[in-house]
């Protein structure tokens, strides 16, 4: 029993979106630092996550936390919980660029 989660917990993580560039889906890069296995030393290990984002909340940057729920798709096992951080946005005119419109 002590292996097993109570009923009702889910998986949490949270991480930096890296894309938005489908619908309705959101790609997470979660980051963690863990020692390596022979010579405990410190290094980041990250992972990327396809999480289901109905509303489309979240944007690049942003520090989000999913959690865990059932399969959705091939690759989708994760739904955006709530936006922890927004990205600060930039706004770049096409004049301050040097692009031609």
């Amino acid at each position: 029993m002590a292996d097993q989660q109570q009923p009702g917990l889910k998986n949490e993580k949270v991480g930096q979106v890296v894309s938005t560039k489908m619908q309705k889906t959101i790609v997470v890069e979660v980051s963690r630092r863990v020692p390596h296995p022979l010579y405990k030393r410190i290094i980041g290990k990250r992972k990327k996550f396809y999480a289901h984002d109905e509303k489309g909340d979240a944007k690049v940057g942003d520090m989000v936390r999913i959690v865990e729920c059932r399969p959705l798709s091939r690759l989708k096992r994760w739904r955006l919980a709530e936006v922890v951080r927004r990205a600060a946005q930039v706004g770049a005119q096409p004049s301050d660029l040097d692009v031609k419109v």
